[in-house]
């Protein structure tokens, strides 16, 4: 029996098992699974009265929200395509993407309208935007709109697996952005192997930290949705908003980057009179953090630490870093510092690392390769983009374009991606491990290391850091205290102070930015 493995699947068992309970939060909003479905209901029609046909795109610029998370299940409803579209674009990014995408419709939050409005009669497939929030002007408002469509059960229009669920534009730093194209499959897929290894259950309530248009952001809903968890909506990054919902809602699970977190634990420092620790598990990807770090949350703020990692187009999860039963015990300092590892495979992927002739690195923890990845979640193909699909997919494997090693045990430990792996008269140089080391100092609250031109070296690492308030330290004092503990050609040649790192929507700290003001007066980036 061939039973097609649709996303929209997640909210129907939901309102079946878990009707009568708080499906979302948002302020002072709440919504019960069955509220939740009614308004989906009346979104489909909403949609379906606009014009959105099976493979229509429908964008969506929205901070984290009911409204977005209705979004999923809406357009699914309706055989659309879904297009989250990033926070922090500018204008004529926006008009690069809708247009590029083909949208049909945009839905929008108030807040974030002057993003878009400028820009709204130049895109060609566009037909309708709809406002969410307090709103009154040329455009629908959303919940006046919804509310003249019913919410009795709509009639889906019927989908295969292999129909494409969503389109998702990654960041687009080193060119125009990617559309990554994932199937009802794909997404379908990773949520089930994502809540087996994130023990994900009806118990949990989840603090949407990360933006719902980022990795992991838009893939984390349908995973909670299905097994009827609370999801409690955060609009902006702020950690003493954060601390005040977790205790609140009785938190037990949350996803975001290591930026955020450290943010949290500074907050949580400077309050800890007024807080009190509960059970969290707190998901961690991208840069990873120095084992130091791990132990400072579990022990500092009693949370269990899972780092994972993952990219767009690999919708997103592949590997997790939570200790595996190995039938020996493991010391504490052995386990925060295989907590801080990307990990081994999640079930459903193969994950490898390996060298320039694709042949798997020896599993001594010190050779690096590149990971690539075979599984049911790695993207259909950049939209519209034959030649970047053919370059990232190649002979049957994903290539991630990030470099790591292996341990013994099959941990993969991340040492930096391709373009920031600093070459210094030859020796390669990881800015992952130069951070780290720089997190041990205690007056740093933040570090990025990048390659700066150098008239012998070629390159060599500089390091821009935020100290901790109140906290004092010279550029002389943290080059001699890296060049104690590391090799000398690696630890940094300069340091620059700033207040803060410029970061993405969800946290991650943007090194292109920081690597440009360096290198913006030369003809080309030296790698």
């Amino acid at each position: 029996m061939h039973v097609p493995l649709v996303l929209t699947d997640f909210l129907d068992r939901a309102v079946e098992l878990y009707g009568d309970k708080v499906a979302v939060i948002d302020g002072e909003r709440k919504f019960t699974y069955s509220d939740m479905n009614r308004r989906v209901n009346r979104l489909a029609r909403g949609l379906k009265n606009a014009g959105v046909e099976k493979g229509d795109k429908v964008a969506y610029l929205a901070p984290n929200s009911v409204e977005m998370l209705e979004g999923f299940y809406g357009v699914f409803s309706v055989g659309g395509i879904m297009t989250p579209l990033n926070t922090r674009l500018k204008p004529e990014e926006y008009r690069f993407i809708l247009t590029h995408s083909e949208s049909k419709v945009l839905l929008v939050d108030h807040e974030l309208l002057h993003l878009v409005e400028p820009i709204l009669d130049g895109v060609p497939a566009l037909e309708k935007v709809v406002v969410h929030g307090d709103y009154s002007g040329k455009h629908a408002n959303y919940e006046e709109w919804i509310a003249s469509f019913g919410g009795d059960p709509f009639n889906r229009e019927p989908l295969e697996e292999t129909d494409i669920a969503s389109l998702l534009y990654t960041s687009g730093t080193t060119g125009e952005p990617k559309g990554v194209l994932l199937t009802h499959r794909t997404n379908y897929l990773h949520a089930m192997s994502a809540m087996h290894h994130l023990r994900v259950s009806d118990r949990d309530t989840l603090l949407h930290v990360l933006p719902m248009f980022h990795v992991n952001g838009w893939g984390s809903p349908f995973y909670y949705t299905a097994n009827g968890a609370t999801q409690v909506m955060l609009r902006k990054v702020d950690p003493k908003k954060i601390l005040q919902l977790l205790h609140e809602h009785n938190v037990t699970v949350m996803h975001m980057a290591p930026t955020v977190l450290n943010m949290i634990f500074d907050e949580f420092e400077a309050n800890q009179e007024a807080m009190h620790q509960q059970n969290v598990r707190v998901i961690i990807a991208g840069s990873a953090p120095p084992p130091a770090f791990v132990r400072k949350v579990e022990e500092g703020l009693g949370w269990e630490f899972v780092q994972v990692y993952g990219m767009t187009e690999i919708a997103p999860l592949i590997t997790t870093s939570v200790i595996r039963s190995a039938g020996k015990e493991i010391e504490l300092e052995d386990q925060y510092r295989l907590k801080a590892k990307a990990g081994y495979a999640m079930i459903g992927s193969r994950v490898k690392v390996v060298d320039e002739r694709g042949k798997e690195v020896p599993r001594d923890g010190e050779t690096t390769g590149e990971i690539v990845t075979r599984t049911n979640t790695v993207m259909e193909g950049y939209f519209k983009n034959p030649d970047a699909t053919s370059a990232a997919i190649r002979d049957g494997w994903l290539h991630t374009g990030d470099m790591a090693t292996v341990d013994a045990d099959g941990y993969i430990d991340i040492v930096d991606r391709k373009k920031d792996v600093i070459i210094s008269g030859g020796e390669n140089i990881s800015s992952i491990e130069v951070e780290g080391m720089l997190y041990e100092h205690p007056a740093i609250v933040e570090a990025a290391v990048v390659a700066v031109p150098h008239e012998r070296w070629g390159e060599v690492p500089h390091a821009v850091v935020v100290v901790r308030e109140g906290a004092e330290v010279t550029e002389d004092e943290l080059i001699a205290f890296c060049r104690d503990r590391m090799a000398h050609f690696k630890a940094p040649k300069g340091i620059t102070f700033t207040d803060e790192l410029p970061k993405t929507a969800s946290g991650k700290i943007q090194k292109v930015v920081i690597r440009n003001a360096f290198w913006k007066d030369r003809d080309r980036l030296v790698q």
